[in-house]
């Protein structure tokens, strides 16, 4: 365990170094290439909860590991979720009091996602968004997914939204390919979509012609992140 210890350590205060270092409007949604990438991500995740009959969300339990300050959980009442039927767990007690200021009804605590607060069978839909790319250690991301396993309902899903390649310019992170997911969730049947422009690409272009940027899109080696639901055989 302090072997795990120390990674959920870095892990901390690598998010730290970044709410210091990025500029709060980085990922504003006024940005053209910001608000392209977040509809991209949403179309993934919803054309992949749709074809499963998980959508819309209406009488959901879901839990969002590394839920940050609620961004996701936010969409997800847009997605149809109950405020009170959501839950989420982060490290940072900073952004899991900013994500209860803006969803006061929800179950939000600050936690590992090793052990998560949570019974077992708990939740219909376990989240996670980029939160497998910042861990470096793997046995903490075993970890991390035996335990979204262990809250999950019979017949539940977990909605996988990470990076697929790695950030050359960023050691901190690493991107979790097709074959370590499947090791991650061995018995489990995965429906794995690439998506999302790379983003320093679509900055590039967005800017300028979003036209352009969505044709870019259209070719699967420019996306960077898997969208995946991940089910119990």
């Amino acid at each position: 365990m302090s072997f795990l210890g120390s990674e959920l350590g870095r892990i901390a205060a690598e998010y730290e170094r970044r709410d210091r270092e990025v500029a709060d409007d980085f990922y504003g949604w006024n940005k053209p290439a910001n608000l392209m990438l977040h509809g991209q991500t949403v179309r993934g995740c919803i054309r992949l909860l749709d074809r499963a009959l998980f959508f819309p969300l209406h009488g959901r339990r879901i839990a969002d590991i590394g839920c940050g300050d609620g961004t996701w959980l936010l969409e997800f009442v847009q997605w149809g979720a109950d405020p009170a039927s959501l839950s989420g767990v982060d490290l940072s007690a900073r952004r899991v009091e900013r994500a209860r200021r803006r969803l006061p009804q929800a179950d939000l605590r600050t936690s590992s996602a090793s052990e998560l607060p949570w019974p077992d069978q708990s939740f219909d839909l376990v989240t996670q968004f980029t939160v497998f790319t910042s861990i470096l250690d793997p046995a903490l991301k075993r970890a991390i997914a035996r335990e979204m396993l262990r809250v999950l309902r019979p017949g539940g899903a977990i909605l996988w939204f990470d990076f697929r390649i790695s950030n050359p310019r960023n050691s901190q992170v690493k991107g979790v390919p097709a074959a370590e997911i499947r090791s991650l969730f061995a018995e489990c049947r995965i429906d794995l979509v690439p998506v999302l422009l790379a983003p320093p690409l679509a900055r590039l272009v967005a800017g300028w012609s979003l036209p352009l940027a969505e044709v870019l899109n259209a070719v699967p080696l420019l996306r960077t992140h898997y969208a995946g639901l991940i089910r119990r055989k």
